[in-house]
């Protein structure tokens, strides 16, 4: 399975705490048939909250891309067609950085893992 990271997700992995918070995700995702990526953009969003003093990401915002890396993950660019396809009105979110996670899902054949309420039944999403 090909799935790509939720921002929240992410930041699990940042501050070590995805396994306690939620252990079905991890383990799910530490299974060697599971392909993770991770949005450029959720890098964007994180170093934006953590400026505004809004987030605590858990590493300096420079150590992130690296960490993401070490762990097998696969950093995923924002290409145009990613862009484009975000700005379709159906999607259920106006939050852009979940538009946007949602249209390089569509356009990746990705799943969205997420724990996000309001993205946890989009047909797009995750169902473990």
């Amino acid at each position: 399975m090909r799935v790509l990271l939720d921002t929240h997700i992410v930041l699990g992995f940042l501050r070590r705490s995805l396994v306690r918070q939620h252990p079905d995700i991890a383990r799910h995702l530490i299974d060697p048939s599971t392909i993770g990526f991770v949005s450029v953009a959720s890098l964007w969003e994180t170093a934006i909250k953590t400026r505004l003093g809004k987030l605590d990401p858990g590493m300096p915002l420079q150590d992130i891309a690296g960490y993401v890396e070490a762990l097998g993950l696969t950093l995923l660019p924002i290409h145009t067609s990613h862009v484009i396809t975000a700005a379709e009105p159906e999607r259920p979110t106006r939050d852009p950085f979940d538009r946007l996670l949602l249209a390089q899902c569509q356009v990746e054949n990705l799943k969205l893992v997420t724990v996000d309420r309001a993205l946890h039944d989009h047909p797009l999403a995750w169902q473990i």
